[in-house]
């Protein structure tokens, strides 16, 4: 990349690329920096029960630029404090899914680090910010004890917004947890526009579906409901998060608990790209492993700066 960075040798590296921001001066703990030009991608592995697999070193991955294998010249593992946009889905689609759904923030609140803060943002005809970053995630479940569902689906906007709230995060891993059954009717931002920004934000994208389907409606909006699915899936997969469905409220603890340990227990391996180029080109990356039965979830490229 051609932007230089920070990079965090001993405590927790950024989510991704090499454009980490300075954490607030309260919360930063000694570190050493380098500065130099770097890709950092962060690595989610798990088995196939979907367990994540812990113990690995770089020896075990191979990273490759545009189908060129990179030297690995960085590399971590560990449990480290996450800044997380919760984006909780309100509008009138949800009407019958919110009993489903409110329990995912109350799980993810309860089985959250201490040191994590988060932010909730809500979808409705628009965006709607409940409250900045704050260490009392429980807050942030209580506000939707009595939420109702009402209102068009804005759910790209609020994304978006999303995403641009995040700059003032104050850890260096960075995510945005979804909860929406995937359906937009009232956004200003495209699929594509939204794709771009996700793609060059350094913020991976957990997505958890609530997939409550009644087969009996009409094939219009049963196509409806996959477009949304499969647009949560893909935003998870390309920006190297996981993607979660969720039929009924006694499937919570598991999902949000695969869902934590995925964002809490990542690898993340730093190489630096053989050379400069202008910003705007794409740059496809592909980890690969040497472990069998085992599944690798990383950001699949990146935007040169």
């Amino acid at each position: 990349m051609s932007k230089k960075v920070l990079l965090i040798l001993l405590l927790c590296l950024p989510p991704f690329s090499g454009t980490a921001q300075q954490p607030r001066q309260s919360l930063v703990s000694p570190s050493i920096q380098t500065d130099v030009s770097l890709v950092l991608v962060p690595v989610t592995v798990t088995d196939r029960r979907g367990a994540m697999v812990n113990g690995l070193d770089r020896t075990n991955f191979t990273i490759f630029e545009d189908k060129v294998a990179q030297p690995i010249i960085a590399f971590t593992a560990q449990d480290a404090p996450a800044s997380v946009g919760l984006i909780f889905d309100t509008s009138g689609s949800m009407r019958d899914k919110l009993d489903t759904a409110k329990p995912v923030v109350r799980a993810f609140a309860d089985g959250a680090n201490p040191e994590d803060e988060a932010f909730l943002m809500t979808v409705s005809s628009r965006p709607e910010i409940h409250s900045g970053f704050t260490a009392d995630l429980n807050v942030l479940a209580d506000t939707l004890q009595l939420a109702t569902a009402s209102g068009s689906t804005a759910l790209i906007d609020t994304v978006y917004a999303g995403l641009q709230h995040m700059h003032s995060a104050a850890h260096a891993r960075r995510a945005l947890l979804i909860v929406s059954d995937g359906m937009d009717n009232n956004s200003r931002y495209t699929k594509g526009e939204l794709m771009q920004l996700a793609l060059e934000a350094d913020v991976q994208i957990y997505t958890i579906a609530i997939d409550t389907r009644v087969r009996t409606r009409r094939a219009i909006e049963l196509q409806e409901q996959n477009r949304g699915l499969a647009f949560m899936e893909d935003l998870a997969e390309k920006t190297g998060g996981l993607h979660f469905a969720i039929t009924g409220w006694e499937e919570t603890g598991r999902v949000v608990g695969a869902a934590l340990q995925a964002l809490r227990n990542q690898y993340v391996i730093g190489y630096q790209p053989a050379e400069k180029d202008q910003p705007g080109k794409w740059h496809r990356i592909r980890v690969k492993l040497n472990v069998a039965n085992t599944s690798v979830s990383a950001r699949n490229g990146y935007y040169s700066r």
